[in-house]
C-alpha cells in the first residue's frame, strides 16, 4: 500500500480499538482500515508536547519507513499530519519478540539461529541499499509478524535510524544501545552502514549462546571490551559452534569497520546461504536456558525503567534513561547495557537540567546497578500463583511504608537491601545508596513532627520478573496531623523494585516524585 500524499482525516480511513502499548509522547493501539478491514498498528502521537527537534525527529521516522518496504522490516502503511495528532498506521505485528519466540520453541539448532540472522541481514542490506543507517539493531527491535510458526522476522524501531550517501562516513552523533555499540561510535570517529554489522555481530553470538560477547557491570569496562574487540568463544558452550558460525562472527565483529564484512556478502557467507550442509542440526539446550536468563534481565531492567519513567523526574545525573516506543510497541529499556543513546537530544535549561520533552535522554551514561533475576518468568506458570505474589509484593510494600509511618528504622532496614538505591525529590535528583541517606530522616523527622499517620495505597500495579523479582508501582496518598492539630494530605508516584534472596523479599530500589520541598518519605516536616 503507498503511503498517499492527499491529505484525510484518520477518522475517515481507520477504527481505532484497543491500546497496544504507550510511550511518552506517543501510544500505539491496533485500528481497522475501514474500506478493507485490514489490521494495523496506529502510532498516534501527540504533537502538542513535541520540540521542534522532536518533530525533525518524527518526520526523519516517517521518511525513512516510506523508503523501506520489505518483508522484514515493520512497514509504514499511512502519515496523516492533524491539527494536535499525528498517526503513523504500521504493520500490526502480533508475534512479540523473535528472542521470546525462542526460548519457547521445543527445538533450536545452529541452522535455527543462522535463519533468524539471515532474516535480520535481509532487513539490513535493504535499509543499506536505500542509504538508511538503523543505529539501534537489539533484541527488542526484532519482532514476529505472528504466533505462527516460521513467522518472519520484522526489524521496528527506526526512531534513530539516518540517512547517508552512499558509503559515506561521517561523525553523526552518539546513538546506540550501550551492548550493542560500536568501536568506530565509542571513539567518536566517522561512522556508517558497518555499525549495523557490529550490531547483528552482537546479535548472532546470542542467539548461539544465549548471552553476549561484551559484557561488564562498568560501563567505562564494557565500552573498552568493545573498543579493543576483546571477546573469544569459551568452552564448552562454544565447543559444539561450528567454525563457519565463528568465522561469520569474527567478520561481523571486526574492529576496523573499512574491514568489516557488508551485509551483501554476510548473506553470501556458506554458514548462511549453505546452511543445510554447514551449520550444526543439533538442539542448543544450553543456549535456550541461558536466554531465558538473558530475557528475564533485560525484562527486569525495562520494567525498573517503565516504572521510573512513570514518576518523570529526572536530574542529568541520570542521564542514561529514554522513552522510546517501537513500532509494535515495545517498551524500550533499560538503565545500562539495553539503554537506547542520542548526544544531539541533551538540552540544557535555565536552571542547568536536561529538557525532557525529548523522547531520547542521554550522552555516554553513568551506570546505575540493579539487580536481575536467574531464573526464568515462565516457571510461574498459573494465574493463582501469580495473583498470590502480586498480593505479597503489595503486602511487603505496605509494611515497608508502615515502618515508615511509624519511624521504626529497625523494621525498615530487615526489608530493605542494605544497598538500597533510591530517586526521591530529597536528594535534589541524584541516585544515593545505602540505609545513611534515609536514616537521617527517621532520627530527626518520621515520628518527631506528627501527631498521626495515614496512608492509602492506590492503583498498585505489579509486573512479576520471574521467580525472584518484582516492580510495584503505586499512588501513595497520606494523611497526617502537624504539631499544631492541623491536617494535612500529601500525594506521591512510587516505583519499587522487590528481589527475593534467601526466600525473604528486599526492596532493593525506589523512585518516588510529587514531594513538594523536603516532604521525606512522602509527608512534610512541620516544625
Amino acid at each position: 500500500m503507498a503511503v498517499p500524499i492527499a491529505c484525510t482525516r484518520f477518522s475517515d480511513n481507520y477504527d481505532l480499538k484497543e491500546e497496544l502499548g504507550k510511550g511518552a509522547f506517543s501510544v500505539v493501539r491496533r485500528c481497522v482500515q475501514k474500506s478493507s478491514g485490514l489490521e494495523f498498528a496506529a502510532k498516534i502521537i501527540n504533537t502538542k508536547k513535541l520540540s521542534a527537534r522532536d518533530f525533525q525527529k518524527l518526520e526523519r521516522e516517517a521518511r525513512i519507513c516510506r523508503k523501506l518496504q520489505h518483508a522484514n522490516i515493520v512497514r509504514l502503511h499511512d502519515s496523516i499530519q492533524e491539527e494536535n495528532f499525528h498517526y503513523l498506521v504500521f504493520d500490526l505485528v502480533t508475534g512479540g519478540e523473535l528472542f521470546e519466540d525462542i526460548v519457547a520453541r521445543e527445538f533450536y539448532s545452529e541452522a535455527d539461529a543462522s535463519h533468524c540472522i539471515q532474516q535480520i541481514l535481509e532487513s539490513v542490506n535493504h535499509c543499506h541499499q536505500n542509504g538508511v543507517v538503523h543505529r539501534d539493531l537489539k533484541p527488542e527491535n526484532l519482532l514476529l509478524a505472528s504466533k505462527a510458526k516460521g513467522a518472519a522476522v520484522k526489524l521496528a524501531d527506526f526512531g534513530l535510524a539516518i540517512e547517508v550517501s552512499g558509503e559515506q562516513q561521517a561523525w553523526f552523533g552518539f546513538a546506540g544501545t550501550p551492548g550493542y555499540l560500536s568501536p568506530e561510535v565509542l571513539k567518536k570517529e566517522p561512522y556508517g552502514k558497518p555499525v549495523d554489522i557490529w550490531a547483528c555481530g552482537v546479535i548472532l553470538y546470542i542467539l548461539l549462546v544465549g548471552y553476549p560477547p561484551f559484557w561488564d557491570e562498568d560501563q567505562h569496562r564494557l565500552y573498552a571490551q568493545i573498543k579493543a574487540g576483546a571477546y573469544d568463544y569459551p568452552s564448552p558452550e562454544w565447543d559444539t559452534v561450528t567454525p563457519e558460525a565463528k568465522n561469520l562472527i569474527n567478520q561481523m565483529l571486526t574492529v576496523n569497520p573499512g574491514k568489516r564484512i557488508t551485509a551483501a556478502d554476510a548473506l553470501k557467507h556458506p554458514w548462511i546461504c549453505q546452511r543445510e550442509r554447514v551449520a550444526s542440526v543439533v538442539h542448543r539446550q544450553e543456549t535456550v536456558d541461558c536466554l531465558k536468563k538473558f530475557n528475564a534481565r533485560r525484562k527486569l531492567k525495562g520494567a525498573i525503567l517503565t516504572t521510573m519513567l512513570a514518576t518523570r523526574n529526572f536530574s542529568s545525573k541520570c542521564r542514561s534513561i529514554i522513552v522510546k516506543k517501537g513500532d509494535g510497541s515495545q517498551v524500550k529499556e533499560s538503565t545500562d547495557s539495553s539503554t537506547t543513546l542520542e548526544d544531539d537530544d541533551i538540552k540544557e535549561d535555565k536552571k542547568g537540567g536536561v529538557d525532557r520533552s525529548s523522547t531520547v535522554i542521554a550522552k555516554e551514561p553513568e551506570e546505575i546497578r540493579i539487580v536481575c533475576p536467574d531464573k526464568p518468568f515462565s516457571q510461574l506458570s498459573t494465574n493463582s500463583q501469580m495473583s498470590a505474589r502480586r498480593q505479597e509484593i503489595i503486602k511487603m510494600t505496605e509494611q515497608l511504608i508502615e515502618a515508615i509511618n511509624t519511624g521504626d528504622f529497625e523494621a525498615y532496614t530487615k526489608i530493605c537491601d542494605p544497598h538500597l538505591t533510591a530517586f526521591e525529590p530529597e536528594a535534589m535528583g541524584n541516585l544515593v545508596e545505602g540505609m545513611d541517606f534515609h536514616k537521617f530522616y527517621f532520627d530527626n523527622v518520621l515520628g518527631k513532627n506528627c501527631k498521626a499517620v495515614n496512608t492509602t495505597i492506590l492503583n498498585p500495579h505489579v509486573h512479576l520478573l520471574g521467580e525472584d523479582a518484582a516492580c510495584i508501582a503505586y499512588v501513595r496518598l497520606t494523611q497526617y496531623m502537624d504539631k499544631h492539630g492541623q491536617a494535612h494530605t500529601h500525594q506521591s508516584e512510587e516505583s519499587r523494585v522487590w528481589h527475593k534472596r534467601d526466600s525473604k523479599w528486599q526492596n532493593v530500589h525506589f523512585h518516588r516524585s510529587g514531594g513538594n520541598g523536603g516532604a521525606a518519605f512522602g509527608f512534610s516536616s512541620h516544625k
